[in-house]
């Protein structure tokens, strides 16, 4: 693999999941792994305490993104932000949130200075995030907004699953599936599936992407007979695109898309609402997936899962989807670097 000039940036997420845990699997799988260096944003105690629960032995050095790549191959590089209290694996408080907080606005702002290739997340709660007062419905909503104060750039984040089977795209994300038909709009599928078009072009090195998109409802409506979203919707946001030059197709039956002949005839999905697009996304890789946001102005991937609180510190935590979330960051970068 192409290993970036700069390191990435790894933020803690919430310190009593299972970030810290997967971490440092990372770490100490690093060279059989072949990763790239990276940067741990976050408690260097929450680190230590959890590698000694765990009964890993691990150097951590504290130190600034310049040194991250020259410390990285003997010992943990990482950008101090303490939380301030002893964190308890499994035992979410919300005094931690405003250190969870404040790793992502380091890792955006190192990034956009760049100090470091990209940012890589960690699992957060919201939950615990809300408590906190926090006021965004999750990561990629608050990445947007940091962008925008950083660049003065308003950006349309946009989520995208990739696997190495499969790349989906929900259009609506986190909200009640009742709501879903009120929240599409053509308007809205045209604006998310350029996103989608630009960056598969821009980050992920695909000249042509095909865009199959899915339809609302079962048998993609039946035009009106199962309902009018696909007909009236889903179909003219198609036809626009092909007329603004993107390789768009559909509304399909999304329940003949997945199959493996019927993947190899797109480069992503681009679904209507989150379980549309995940189930099959987690199905066909749920250990090796990746969550990267789209359409911001530096590269952003994370596992895709959660804090797993009820494993935490345990040492059970798969590490598989942080390692393809370095990889990915890592060649995306890369590339950037190379074109």
């Amino acid at each position: 693999m192409t290993i970036p000039p700069l390191p990435l940036a790894l933020t803690q997420g919430d310190p009593a999941g299972i970030g810290p845990d997967i971490t440092i699997a990372a770490w100490t799988k690093r060279h059989a792994l072949g990763l790239a260096p990276f940067l741990f944003i976050g408690d260097p105690d929450v680190i230590k305490s959890r590698a000694n629960l765990l009964g890993v032995d691990i150097e951590v050095k504290v130190c600034e993104p310049e040194e991250a790549i020259s410390v990285f191959p003997n010992a943990l590089p990482v950008l101090a932000l303490p939380v301030g209290f002893e964190v308890l694996a499994g035992q979410p408080h919300v005094g931690a949130a405003h250190a969870t907080i404040k790793a992502i606005e380091t890792a955006v702002t190192l990034t956009i200075e760049k100090r470091v290739s990209a940012v890589v997340t960690n699992p957060i709660a919201k939950s615990v995030l809300y408590e906190a007062g926090f006021g965004f419905p999750g990561h990629t909503e608050f990445l947007a907004e940091l962008a925008a104060k950083l660049t003065g750039q308003i950006t349309k984040p946009v989520m995208m699953i990739a696997g190495p089977k499969l790349r989906v795209v929900p259009v609506t994300i986190h909200i009640p599936v009742k709501d879903v038909p009120g929240a599409l709009s053509e308007a809205l599928i045209i604006e998310t599936c350029r996103v989608v078009g630009a960056d598969l072009i821009k980050k992920f090195g695909i000249e042509a992407p095909r865009l199959a998109v899915a339809g609302l409802n079962p048998h993609a409506g039946e035009d009106g007979a199962i309902g009018t979203e696909d007909r009236d919707l889903i179909h003219p946001a198609t036809i626009q695109l092909r007329k603004e030059g993107i390789d768009a197709f559909g509304p399909l039956p999304a329940d003949t898309m997945f199959h493996e002949a019927a993947r190899r005839r797109y480069d992503v999905a681009v679904c209507m609402y989150h379980d549309q697009a995940l189930i099959p996304a987690k199905a066909l890789g749920f250990d090796d997936s990746v969550n990267v946001t789209l359409g911001l102005p530096f590269i952003r991937t994370s596992p895709d899962h959660g804090t797993a609180f009820g494993i935490a510190g345990q040492g059970i935590a798969n590490e598989s989807s942080l390692v393809a979330a370095l990889k990915m960051a890592a060649e995306i970068a890369a590339r950037q670097v190379t074109v």
